[in-house]
């Protein structure tokens, strides 16, 4: 059984139409695939069907204080000052 088809004319704006260009090219896809796996994505998102995607991660830096060898550069220089302590 196949599914009916709708043609239709739709409207998009430049950054949707770049967006949807990009994946076409890098899906090796046609428009229409690309245009009608998206709108299921987003028709999921917006039934609340699947979470939206996660926000970027990122965290706080913290000042560790100084470091404790100036050059890590010199190994044999690191590794005998680890000798030393031990």
């Amino acid at each position: 059984m196949q599914d009916s088809l709708m043609r239709t004319t739709l409207t998009l704006e430049d950054d949707v139409a770049r967006e949807l260009g990009r994946l076409q090219r890098e899906r090796e896809a046609s428009f229409e695939q690309v245009v009608n796996v998206a709108l299921r994505a987003g028709l999921m998102v917006l039934r609340g069907e699947v979470a939206e995607a996660p926000r970027a991660y990122s965290t706080e830096p913290a000042d560790l204080g100084r470091a404790r060898l100036p050059d890590l550069d010199d190994v044999a220089g690191v590794l005998e000052i680890a000798d030393s302590e031990g």
